[in-house]
């Protein structure tokens, strides 16, 4: 009898890539052989889009019905037919109170257009960012004023003053209710992203888009990003070395962690 085949909603950082943004060659064969038995493989990231289209392409997951997500939701895109097939943004408006806010509290503040990171100066927390994710980007003093799109989400870095960066996040909160969504995808990394748009809201989407249901999904993680990709698919499978919250949030915990290529462990066992 064949075997159903299955959609298994991946992060990058720390699950699929290990802690120096590699691939193994273990998670590079699970993921060739499940491609082979007719399962799909979608990355499912907070990176932006420009940061993601290399990967796609090297891990062989630009084929005819392969998709990702990026910007933890806010862009879904068709990487065969090269073509964004769902975006949400954040109103300017919100983003120039970000970045003012933001300023108050003494952290960095990034956004994104739909070819560059756009940083408003040089900055060492912009170069920790990019030696983890490289990707052009532009310096632009005028921001965020000078922004002429709404961009899907802003990011604020804290690695030098987390507890700065939580004080922010406590004072922003409130105002952010009704108008962006925030949670973080690293101890230093708050995301800022359109209202409603999450890891699980894309799972929902681009399995209506798909006409595939959601007992048929598979989602991996590590970070409070993946939380409503894990709680959303029918299988959430936290990473060894995932947050305790996101392992509490999970259906199965790997045995090894993403530098001992637990991801394979997740294809292996659900694919």
């Amino acid at each position: 009898m064949k075997k159903l085949s299955k959609i298994l909603f991946t992060d990058l950082d720390d699950t699929l890539l290990n802690t120096r943004k590699q691939i193994t060659t273990e998670n590079r064969r699970a993921i060739q052989q499940a491609l082979q038995r007719g399962h799909q493989i979608v990355i499912c990231t907070g990176r932006p889009l420009m940061g993601t289209t290399a990967l796609i392409k090297e891990l062989e997951l630009d084929q005819p019905g392969s998709y990702a997500v990026t910007y933890n939701g806010g862009v879904i895109y068709d990487c065969f037919k090269k073509q964004i097939i769902y975006q949400k943004t954040i109103p300017i408006p919100y983003v120039k109170y970000i970045f003012q806010k933001s300023q108050q509290y003494n952290l960095f503040c990034q956004t994104y257009s739909d070819t560059h990171l756009l940083a408003p100066c040089p900055s060492p927390d912009l170069d920790e960012y990019l030696a983890k994710s490289s990707m052009p980007y532009k310096i632009m003093p005028s921001l965020p004023d000078g922004l002429d799109a709404e961009p899907a989400k802003v990011l604020v870095i804290g690695p030098r003053n987390k507890r700065q960066l939580n004080r922010y996040l406590g004072d922003i909160r409130e105002w952010a209710e009704d108008k962006i969504s925030l949670f973080y995808s690293s101890p230093v990394y708050l995301e800022h992203v359109p209202l409603g748009i999450s890891k699980g809201s894309a799972i929902h989407w681009l399995c209506r888009y798909l006409q595939i249901p959601l007992e048929n999904t598979v989602a991996a993680g590590d970070q409070q990003n993946d939380i409503p990709m894990l709680q959303t698919a029918h299988v959430g499978a936290a990473m060894a070395n995932a947050t305790d919250e996101c392992k509490a949030s999970a259906d199965f915990i790997t045995k090894k962690d993403c530098d001992h290529s637990g991801f394979a462990e997740i294809i292996e066992r659900f694919l």
